[in-house]
């Protein structure tokens, strides 16, 4: 049964609860709860944390607390009863831990510690409070250390500053707001005294002067090492002024034994002093502790013969110092004790003993010695502060241990009035004795006795020190063999008071003998008394005594034998007549020399004071004595102060009229005297003393008239110091005036009360009258004033014991009135006259009500004048304050009230005039404290005072005038920043004011300013108020913590609600004069509907719509709202405001409303068009603020610019973004889209003299200047993107303006820049890019991306895995797409980012410069990529049953075309989708197209090399003419006829009929071509590869043979074969005829097609050609075949041979001939054998977001040197595996192939630099026929690789690593070709029927997607027996010389050859066939990560230089960063091959 809690109300969560159990609640520990109910163990309840949810938790989880609960029942409220500083600290350190955590992740590791170290020591803290073990003094002290703690976290932390008084958190209601103000100043101080210094003393509230602190030094000795001495030790140590030259404190003794330890065994470990009494002037002199080390034994330490064992003296053995200066720092900082050692050094000399320490300290060696032996004193010290009461509280540990308090010789700087103290200070200077006869010195021993007068020896009453007992006696130490020794010893006579009369000290000498006897002998002694007998002690001086002779036998029995002698010259003065027959003769050749110091506060040295106080024995000489006690210090007086002050009051009522005056002037004296600051605390024994032992009954009436007579005379006298004097006493003159009017009235009955009270009124009279005067023409009356007004607040407190609070009150009225006003005043007095008032007002005369109403008037008139004219702000303001802080305390009294209204008339107008000037000049302080008191009065304003307020103004005129200052005063408070931002209580406290004084002034403009008294600039100025309001920091809740945002919303609710229903409600109440405010106040109203706060944002929005509806009104639309809100809107979210639920919320309600309006079309239309901003906005905005990629943030501001030009039409924002996106192009590099960008903003401008703003960064100029400025830096970045086309319009049309104004400079300038650019295009290098289609898919993209696809330019060498990774890094959520089939539904909505990536190829516009021969590659290179709209892609599928013997029957291909909305490139390197276009292409239409391509091709390279030289290099046409005539003995073309000349397909298709005749003749055209080629051949074969043209021939006749039966007559055709010149010479420039359908489908290779025939996207790795059977032959283990002849029957690359099919892997290098560079071979699920080794394994086929170490194998094939250095290819056909074996090839080549896997040469290179992957680009078709080809034998010459930069080995790639090979040329097989540079002029198409095994044969499975959509290019089937790829050999070093020849002109090492097979028939073959990726076989290892190779060589370098270390250093650093792959560049213009090459090279040598 559930029943409500009695006591268990509240409690800590002690161990957290997971909230298991149904109605669980869920705690975490540390948690408080408030507990509502229990029942069997279980408690129910809320977490205060989360006070809505109420659930249930075990009971024994929680420790229950004591709690006050109020309000019981469902609501109460409960209340921990614990100290408020224990809540703080817990809530405080639960606030700081989630900041903490924060501070390690930002790596503030420096703050995070010293953080923790204050946490845990506030938990320290916490736990000592919580104990309750602790006295009220160490709970404050506990409650000290906790404020400063938390003080410093919460500054460290950025948090609010905590007010505090008493360590207590104050509360802002309680106090007034100057105070308030106050307590944040003053904790701000020690905030900041706590970050310098922790520990320093608060000062003390009301403390008029600080205290000295006197400071401490605590010295513990450790101990005394020493080995040697071996007998017992005193060890003094003192403090010794080294400036002075003296000691300056006692001297602190620890006795030792000869082991070291102490003497007595109870000091063991307590052998410590406190050094006292120390000032900060002491702290500063050059002070030095200083330890004497005295021994007690034989006379001489090492001669044991002097001296018998059994007698002791004291000699000095050695002295150690300590610079105290050089530690205090260190002491300083420490807090603690410190050790330290001290050497000890011995005296040279003896005699110099009393020098020693000094001698050390000069560091004049060779007057000591260090001993040989480690001497030394380990002794601690700590520096403590404070008087003595504060240091035994603090440190009760050090006074347990037995502390020695060794005083300062002297009085401290402060006198207490307690310390009694009676101590002579006695210093053994020196003696000068007689030898006596003796041949060596004596050894004398002093031996002093202090005797009183009866002879009697005074016990212990000599201290030789600090820390030991006193003695009786005291004997010096011994100097041996001196006579005339210095001792310099001080000794401590602590005489007791009454035993100082008639005592005398008597000093005893001996000589010490050394011999047997070791007797002392008395030779003579010395007296002095200690008083003298006037009274007073021996001086402090240096007295010579004299000595008297004697021997042992003389007696001291009766001293006054002696006694009656004169013990020094000054005594001998006294009594000339003294007999020579005495007993005891002087030796007038021997002294004695002593000093004393008397530290006495009962005993005086000085005559007058004697004097005064004996008087009466001196009746004459009283006007002498009192006029001498000036003369008297004041040490003494105080000494003696009650006992002068009875005398003088004695002698006042002896003869009040004769001495009175003195009587007076003395006691102003002795007042002002304990105003002295060393003085000053013996004011209480003053106040004490006139309490309790004053008893002048009379004395009044004397002191009244006196000060009255010195008042009056002011006027007079020139000299007024002694009037001033009086003055300044005033204070203890009325307490002696008052109190001894009290002892009268008391004794009288209270006669004379009228007289008394009379004489008062008069003295005030005169203190008017002083007061009254002009002073300004007299400074000493003006000091006289000063005094007085100084000292006249102090005298309130005594007028109140005799007088009525209300009589006071009129007393000080009347003198405060008198004072002239601040015109007739010198700036001085003014400041002295506010002083007084200031402490007026401060006084508790003030805190009666009854005074104040008398007192207020004048203090507020002079307040007033002062503001008025501006001067003493800060006096004044600490006034007011004092005011406001007395009224708020008292404001429960009525008469508040009528005091509020008084100051409000007084005050409230001037103190805003104040304020405005002082803002004016930004004084913060002074702002602040005007700021506080303005608030402290509004704040105690209630409804009555603002309707008198308001009522009193006399015209609206003055009231507007009102209402604009206070509005501008509150502008300027939120707009300054007056309070700093961590004062949030005093921040919120102001919102909280000004909110509520709003309030009451709104009713009174909406009632004085509405209708026909309209006034704008008052309506204007509450408005802008209320925005500047609702938009202060400090009001915005969202971004504090919840906690202390619920602390907030319960005191003060929030208040931005508050003041928008104030606006809205004053707007509505503005009717027909809203106009006024359009469209002015739209961005300030957005600014506040942008305030993430719901109900703000519901009040304000619909202000939008009725200034819509106003405007519509008036001007029939609302274009002004609309310009302005889009301008704002633009400013504001980018400055961070707004959010997605204020654009909805915007939408909603404003539709809401235009949607009942006549004009809603428009108005609906205008919302939307806002929304649909602001949505761009936002995106705009996170792009920009986010750690976005520039990629996002351009395609953002893209995005937003469109909008603002396409569907708002603003101008200005349309160019201002402009220019942030051309910003953002320059900082991305991207030169031709910053270009681009530009370009709009010119095309805007036109070219006129038409004048322009400054706009931007632009000056104001002319449209014409503008204009020509522009098109100068578009000019300038077309440059730097090499796009130098699209600049030279731009400089024709610059050229033709400066031809119009005949400005030729210019013209010549721009002409030579265009001519320049003409050079660079045909003369520099440039890359194709690529191009990628990319899908957004998904609701949380952002709205400029979302469902949208985009077609991006690719960065320079960027392939498609490469834009696949860094999309996926720009969009981290996203999951890359599989397939490239259109999205459904399900993804387009769903909340996710789905990415879809594939290779596109361009499409071009410019077709006819393409078709044109004569135009150089470089120029058609830039029109192939450039001004590209369209794209497109192509995906290979079969249509109908597959034929197995001859797929390409059924292979068909999908074209998609896609149109974007703008050509790239253009002002983004993406741009939208806008249509797409599908069409399917047949198998006979794209055998048509692979032919023709083919054809085009052997046409361009045969026409090359016609006008060739013989012997030139000819590789190129070798290996293409050998592709495709050798691929007919395996089958060739045939695989075309089979398929299409078939009576079957005929008659199956009639209607391709004519597309079957274009086919033949294409076919019949390329045997045609191929026999020019075979002549061309011919002419120029190199002898040594005679042999190959040889073969060439057989296999041409083999190959016309092969089509004999389908084309009679070829036989007729072939020059090569006849040897005669071919009929059809005009072959190679001759084109077929096309129908339309055919030019449509015409392959982009050929040149009716659009410009693509040279490019191909390089990263469209995969293709249709990717058949299971594979593109790439990789050469590995067994794949060696047996005879090197078979090598060539094998190849098979163009057309494959059947009886290797589904073995046959082709070389990487083809892999990528593909029917488009987007195509890419999805997964494919053939099943090909164990053996083949495909790059990807078959999880990551066809993924675009694989990672890199999946990447083609392709890419791993490396372009070897030439056929000297390298072995046989890898293109060859792998050997054929039959049933499981391997053929053997020769096992040389094996060798040679595989053998040598050695690094390459290149000593610079690490192994994995040397191993660098071939460079993957778009291959087509017949480039990979060309580069695949089977390396032809050594007679085909030198076959020279360009070089490709390198790109990164990956993980998972295979290769193997070749070194360069060295064989003869004898029957070596053929170089790998190398690719080439230049990238074919032929499109990827679909495999042809020649490939070697049909990719689409029945053992596939489905073909899932596209075989090849470009999608990723990560699977690429590239298997066969070998698990690694050759390395790339790049370096020219690995080229042997002799593998040049000297007839080859000297052309560079790498030439831009194309190997190439024969090219129609490879083309046609292998392109028909869509080749697909293959699993990788179980057995094969992939080889272990590489390194990323070294950086790219720049294409033909001839020769990498030898590097300098850094260089190399600089290359391994660039080669840690994977790489992406030069492009093909276009190649120069040129007659031949090798003049293009050689330009190139040239070229490339001159950049490096």
């Amino acid at each position: 049964m559930w029943t409500p809690t009695e006591e268990e109300k509240y409690g800590v969560v002690i161990c957290s609860f997971r909230g298991s159990v149904p109605q669980g609640l869920v705690l975490e520990i540390g948690e408080t709860v408030q507990i509502l109910e229990k029942c069997e163990g279980w408690y129910r309840g809320v977490s205060t944390k989360k006070p809505n949810i109420k659930g249930i938790f075990p009971a024994n989880y929680i420790h229950l607390k004591k709690a006050v609960v109020s309000n019981r029942g469902q609501y109460e409220t409960v209340v921990p009863l614990e100290d408020s500083i224990v809540t703080e600290v817990t809530a405080t350190l639960q606030e700081w831990a989630s900041l903490w955590k924060q501070l390690y992740v930002k790596h503030k590791v420096d703050l995070f510690y010293k953080l923790r170290h204050v946490m845990n020591e506030l938990i320290d803290l916490r736990r000592q409070l919580l104990s309750g073990h602790l006295t009220q003094d160490q709970v404050r002290e506990v409650k000290r250390h906790i404020t400063v703690r938390l003080d410093w976290g919460n500054e460290h932390l950025g948090l609010d500053l905590v007010p505090r008084k008493d360590f207590e958190v104050v509360d802002s209601d309680q106090i007034s707001v100057s105070d308030l103000y106050k307590m944040h100043l003053s904790s701000r101080q020690s905030v900041q005294q706590s970050t310098s210094q922790v520990d320093t003393m608060r000062p003390r509230h009301g403390e008029t002067c600080r205290m000295p602190v006197p400071h401490h030094f605590f010295l513990s000795l450790k101990s005394f090492t020493y080995n040697t001495i071996g007998e017992d030790t005193d060890v003094f140590f003192s403090l010794y002024d080294m400036r002075e030259g003296k000691q300056i404190s006692e001297r602190f003794l620890v006795r030792l034994n000869k082991n070291g330890g102490p003497r007595n065994p109870e000091k063991i470990e307590r052998m410590c002093a406190l050094f006292t009494d120390l000032s900060s002037k002491d702290m500063k002199r050059d002070l030095y502790i200083v330890a004497h080390v005295i021994r007690i034994g034989r006379m001489l330490l090492n001669d044991s013969k002097k001296g018998p064992a059994h007698l002791h003296y004291r000699r000095p053995y050695g002295c150690a110092v300590l610079s105290i200066l050089d530690v205090l720092q260190s002491l300083t900082e420490l807090k603690e004790e410190k050790d330290f050692v001290l050497k000890v050094y011995t005296c040279n000399n003896e005699s110099e003993w009393s020098q020693i320490h000094e001698n050390i300290i000069r560091k004049s060696s060779a007057k000591y010695s260090a001993p040989s032996a480690s001497h030394g004193l380990i002794i601690s010290l700590q520096l403590l502060r404070g008087d003595m009461e504060q240091i035994r509280r603090e440190n009760p540990m050090i006074f347990n241990r037995g502390l020695a308090i060794t005083r300062k010789l002297g009085f401290p700087d402060v006198i207490m009035p307690g310390d009694i103290r009676n101590d002579l200070y006695l210093t053994l200077e020196k003696g000068d004795f007689e030898r006596g006869g003796k041949s060596v010195q004596k050894n004398i021993e002093v031996t002093m006795y202090v005797l009183y007068a009866d002879g009697e020896i005074l016990k212990d009453c000599i201290s030789l020190g600090s820390g030991e007992p006193n003695r009786s006696s005291y004997h010096s130490f011994v100097l041996y063999h001196s006579n005339s020794p210095r001792w310099g010893e001080i000794i401590k006579l602590p005489i007791p008071i009454d035993r100082f009369r008639g005592s005398h000290l008597r000093f005893e000498f001996r000589h010490c003998s050394t011999k047997d006897k070791g007797e002392k002998k008395l030779f003579g002694f010395a007296f002095s008394p200690l008083m003298r007998d006037d009274g007073t002690t021996l001086s402090d001086d240096i007295h010579e005594l004299y000595v008297y002779k004697c021997d042992e036998n003389s007696t001291f029995n009766n001293h006054a034998l002696y006694l009656g002698l004169p013990c020094c010259k000054e005594d001998y003065n006294g009594c000339p007549n003294i007999p020579s027959s005495l007993i005891f003769q002087r030796s007038t050749k021997e002294s004695f020399f002593i000093s004393t110091q008397l530290s006495s506060t009962k005993l005086t040295q000085n005559v007058d004071l004697l004097a005064l106080l004996k008087w009466k024995a001196f009746p004459d000489r009283i006007m002498d004595i009192l006029g001498r006690l000036r003369h008297v210090s004041g040490e003494e007086i105080v000494k003696f102060l009650q006992d002068i002050l009875d005398t003088l009051f004695v002698i006042l009522d002896d003869n009040t009229e004769k001495y009175g005056l003195l009587v007076f002037q003395s006691l102003v004296f002795i007042i002002n005297l304990l105003r002295d600051i060393k003085y000053f605390h013996f004011r209480p024994v003053m106040d004490t003393y006139i309490q309790k032992h004053f008893a002048g009954a009379l004395a009044y009436k004397e002191l009244i008239r006196c000060l009255k007579w010195y008042m009056d005379c002011s006027a007079e006298l020139i000299r007024q110091d002694h009037i001033q004097e009086a003055m300044r006493a005033l204070e203890y003159l009325f307490k002696f005036i008052v109190q001894s009017r009290i002892l009268y009235s008391r004794a009288t009955c209270g006669m004379e009360e009228e007289q008394f009270r009379s004489s008062i009124q008069e003295l005030f009279h005169s203190i008017r009258f002083v007061l009254s005067l002009d002073s300004r023409n007299s400074e000493t009356l003006l000091f006289t004033q000063a005094a007085l007004l100084n000292s006249f607040p102090t005298i309130f407190d005594e007028l109140l014991q005799m007088f009525t609070v209300q009589e006071v009150a009129e007393f000080v009225r009347g003198t405060l009135g008198s004072m002239p006003s601040t015109v007739h005043i010198g700036q001085s007095m003014d400041v002295v006259k506010l002083q007084s008032i200031a402490r007026t007002v401060d006084s508790r005369l003030f805190s009666f009500s009854e005074s104040r109403r008398i007192l207020l008037p004048v203090v507020l008139h002079h307040i007033h004048l002062h503001l008025r004219q501006q001067k003493e702000l800060l006096i004044c303001s600490g006034i007011l304050g004092s005011i406001f802080s007395i009224v708020k305390t008292s404001s429960l009294e009525a008469d508040v009230m009528e005091e509020v209204e008084m100051m409000v008339e007084s005050l409230l107008d001037v103190l805003l005039q104040t304020l405005l000037t002082i803002m004016s000049k930004s004084h913060a302080q002074e702002a602040g404290e005007y700021v506080s008191c303005l608030l402290s009065l509004l704040r105690q304003m209630c409804d009555t005072h603002y309707q008198h307020l308001l009522d009193n103004f006399q015209s609206k005129d003055e009231l507007k005038e009102f209402l604009l200052k206070i509005f501008c005063v509150f502008r300027n408070l939120m707009k300054m920043s007056v309070f700093p931002r961590d004062w949030m209580v005093m921040r919120l406290l102001t919102s909280n004011i000004i909110v509520t004084t709003v309030q009451y002034l709104s009713s009174a403009l909406h009632k004085n300013f509405t209708e026909t008294d309209f006034d704008f600039k008052v309506w204007n100025s509450y408005f802008s108020l209320a925005v500047l309001f609702i938009n202060q920091p400090s009001l915005q809740l969202e971004i504090i913590t919840s906690a202390k945002r619920k602390k907030i919303l319960d005191k003060y609710g929030d208040m931005r609600v508050m003041m928008a229903y104030e606006l809205f409600s004053m707007w509505q109440n503005l009717g027909e004069h809203k106009i006024h405010f359009i469209p002015g106040m739209i961005g300030p109203f957005l600014g506040v509907t942008l305030v993430p706060q719901p109900e703000v944002r519901n009040i304000m929005i619909p202000i939008f719509h009725d200034m819509m509806d106003w405007e519509q009104r008036k001007n029939g639309n609302f274009k002004q709202v609309e310009a302005e809100l889009i301008d704002k809107l633009d400013s504001m979210v980018s400055e961070g405001k707004g959010d997605e639920s204020y654009r909805e919320l915007f939408g909603l309600l404003l539709l809401e409303k235009v949607e009942q309006e006549t004009w809603r079309e428009t108005g609906i239309s205008f919302v939307t068009s806002v929304t649909r901003l602001m949505e761009r906005l936002l995106d705009y905005r996170d792009c920009m603020k986010g750690e976005e990629t520039e990629n996002k943030k351009i395609g953002c501001t893209v995005n937003l610019m469109n909008f603002y030009k396409s569907e708002i039409n603003k101008e200005e924002m349309y160019i201002r973004y402009i220019h942030k996106l051309c910003d953002m192009h320059l900082q991305a590099e991207n030169y031709t889209e910053a270009a681009f960008t530009l370009l709009l903003y010119c095309e805007l401008l036109q070219w006129e003299e038409r004048p322009l703003r400054e706009f931007l960064h632009y000056p104001s100029q002319t449209e014409w200047q503008r204009k020509e400025g522009l098109c100068r830096k578009i000019i300038h970045y077309f440059n730097k993107g090499k796009s130098w086309e699209f600049g030279i319009p731009l400089c024709r049309e610059l050229a033709c303006q400066y031809e119009s104004l005949y400005d030729y400079q210019s013209l010549s300038w721009i002409r030579k820049m265009e001519a320049s650019y003409y050079d660079n295009i045909m003369e520099q290098q440039r890359l194709e890019p690529e191009f990628f289609r990319v899908g957004f898919y998904g609701r949380k993209f952002p709205f400029f991306l979302r469902n949208k696809e985009y077609v991006c330019r690719g960065h320079d060498y960027e392939r498609l895995e490469a834009f696949q990774q860094r999309m996926l890094s720009e969009f981290p959520q996203a999951v890359a797409m599989q397939h490239p089939n259109h999205p459904d539904d399900a993804i387009l909505q769903c909340d996710a980012q789905y990415l879809q990536i594939y290779a596109v190829t361009p499409i071009p516009d410019y077709v006819d410069v393409l078709q044109m021969d004569r135009v150089p590659d470089r120029v058609k290179s830039f029109y192939r990529v450039n001004n590209v709209r369209k794209f497109r892609y192509d995906r290979p599928f079969h249509k109908g049953p597959k034929d197995k013997e001859n797929e390409f029957k059924s292979l068909w291909i999908e074209r998609t075309t896609l149109t974007l909305t703008h050509s790239l490139p253009g002002i983004s390197r993406w741009f939208e989708v806008e249509r797409r276009e599908l069409v399917e292409v047949s198998p006979l239409e794209n055998a048509i197209q692979v032919v023709e391509n083919k054809n085009q091709e052997l046409r361009a390279l045969i026409g090359q090399y016609q006008h060739k030289q013989v012997h030139s290099n000819i590789n190129l046409l070798s290996m293409c003419l050998n592709g495709v005539i050798d691929a007919a003995v395996n089958g060739g073309i045939a695989r075309y006829q089979e398929a299409f000349f078939d009576k079957d397909y005929i008659t199956k298709h009639p209607g391709d009929a004519e597309k079957i005749t274009q086919l033949k003749e294409l076919m019949q055209e390329q045997v045609h071509i191929l026999g020019v080629g075979l002549a061309v051949h011919e002419k120029f074969v190199h002898p040594e590869m005679r042999p190959l043209h040889k073969k060439l021939i057989d296999q041409f006749q083999m190959m016309r043979a092969s089509l004999y039966h389908e084309f009679p007559g070829l036989d007729k055709l072939s020059p090569a074969c006849s040897g005669t010149s071919t009929p059809r010479g005009n072959v190679l420039t001759s084109h077929s005829p096309m129908s339309p359908e055919s030019i449509k489908m015409t392959h982009r290779h050929s040149p009716m097609n659009l410009m693509g025939t040279g490019r191909h996207s390089s990263s469209s790795l995969s293709s249709h050609a990717s058949s299971e059977a594979g593109n790439m032959i990789m050469l590995g283990d067994g794949s060696v075949g047996e005879a090197p002849e078979d090598l060539h029957h094998h190849m098979q690359l163009a057309y494959p041979n059947p009886r290797y099919q589904g073995s046959v892997t082709n070389v990487s290098v083809l892999s990528s001939s593909q029917a488009s560079p987007s195509s890419s071979s999805l997964s494919s699920t053939h099943s090909a054998p164990s053996q083949m080794i495909t790059s990807a394994p078959s999880s990551a086929r066809g993924s675009p977001s694989l990672p890199d170490k999946y990447r083609h194998a392709r890419e791993m094939m490396l372009l070897l040197p030439t056929h000297r250095d390298r072995p046989s290819s890898a293109m060859y056909p792998a050997a054929i595996v039959e049933n499981g074996q391997l053929p053997n090839f020769q096992p040389a080549l094996f060798q040679q192939v595989v053998g040598a896997c050695k690094p390459c040469s290149d000593p610079n290179l690490s192994v994995a630099e040397k191993a660098v992957p071939a460079a993957p680009s778009s291959w087509s078709l017949d480039s990979g026929a060309r580069e695949a080809q089977p390396f032809l034998s050594a007679h085909m010459g030198r076959i020279l690789a360009p070089p490709v930069p390198p790109r990164s080995l990956l993980h998972g790639h295979y290769s193997l690593h070749f070194d360069t090979f060295h064989h003869p040329l004898g029957d070596t097989p053929p170089a790998l070709p190398a690719r080439t540079l230049r990238k074919s002029p032929l499109h990827p198409i679909p495999a042809s029927p020649t490939s070697p095994q049909s990719g689409l044969d029945g053992s596939n499975s489905t073909l899932s997607g596209s075989a090849s959509s470009g999608v990723s290019s990560l699977s690429e089937s590239n298997f066969g027996h070998s698990s690694e790829a050759p390395p790339r050999t790049d370096t020219m070093d690995s080229m042997p010389s002799q593998a040049w020849h000297a007839d080859e002109d000297l052309e560079p090492p790498y030439l831009p050859v194309h190997y190439s097979l024969s090219e129609s028939a490879v083309l046609d073959s292998i392109k028909a066939q869509p080749c697909r990726s293959h699993s990788a076989p179980g057995c094969v290892i992939p080889q272990e990560p590489m390194d990323p190779p070294a950086l790219p060589p720049k294409p033909y370098h001839p020769r990498l230089p030898a590097l300098e270390h850094d260089e190399v250093v600089l290359l391994r650093e660039e080669a840690d960063r994977p790489r992406g792959l030069h492009r093909k560049a276009s190649l120069p213009p040129g007659s031949t091959k090798e003049e293009q090459v050689r330009l190139a090279w040239e070229h490339g040598r001159g950049e490096q």
